[in-house]
């Protein structure tokens, strides 16, 4: 193992053991590359390694601190790494949130309060009957992440944030290539949110899925 994966091995342990918790700060360098048996240069990589990822956050001045190990902050690092995404593999990303997001808002559609019913429901409203591709698209994305944040759980919102990203381009090309794909895109979304409204947490599956799969369908017949 090369020294700084070890010295990131030996960080990770001390915050997975509870050595290390949320918000505590380390030791010195000096201090913790001695326990820790490491050269002083590869436990700079390591803190540096784990700050990239959220891991740690290192405060100029006032020295290097666990992060809130928050998932949302955690996987930002997906996010960040799902844009190098090859175009052959957003079919992929799309088969991946077509597992995802139908059982996220089976989730809301408990939990949804009816204030967040009525923003989505005005959203819609204010997108109209002849939105462009990029308002739809722009639309399409602010009302999954709504739906999706009212599931209640962090990690599923955070996984679902980080894989939009490639999927977003997909949907762009098919609002400017398929005929229909505007008009269907709204009917869904309305289908979905009378779904919500009825606490219907089947029917708010089921749209979802279709929805998805709408797109992923499209997408494999032009490739």
């Amino acid at each position: 193992m090369a020294v700084t994966d070890e010295a990131i091995e030996k960080i990770k342990g001390m915050i997975v053991s509870g050595a290390l918790r949320p918000g505590d700060r380390l030791p010195k360098e000096s201090e913790l590359a001695a326990d820790l048996g490491l050269s002083r240069n590869s436990l700079r990589e390591a803190v540096r390694a784990l700050s990239l990822i959220r891991i740690l956050d290192v405060r100029q001045g006032d020295g290097t601190y666990v992060t809130s190990l928050d998932p949302q902050l955690l996987l930002e690092a997906l996010s960040f790494v799902v844009d190098f995404h090859r175009d052959d593999t957003v079919l992929e990303f799309l088969a991946v949130r077509r597992i995802l997001e139908p059982a996220a808002t089976a989730l809301a559609s408990t939990r949804i309060s009816e204030a967040e019913l009525d923003r989505l429901q005005a959203q819609l409203d204010a997108l109209g009957q002849e939105p462009s591709v990029e308002e739809l698209v722009a639309c399409d994305l602010e009302f999954h992440r709504g739906i999706v944040q009212c599931s209640g759980n962090s990690v599923l919102c955070s996984l679902l944030d980080g894989l939009s990203g490639p999927t977003t381009r997909a949907r762009v090309w098919r609002g400017l290539t398929q005929e229909d794909a505007v008009s269907r895109t709204l009917h869904e979304h309305r289908a979905i949110l009378s779904a919500l409204r009825d606490r219907d947490a089947e029917a708010a599956r089921s749209w979802a899925t279709v929805h998805i799969a709408s797109v992923e369908q499209w997408l494999r017949s032009t490739l």
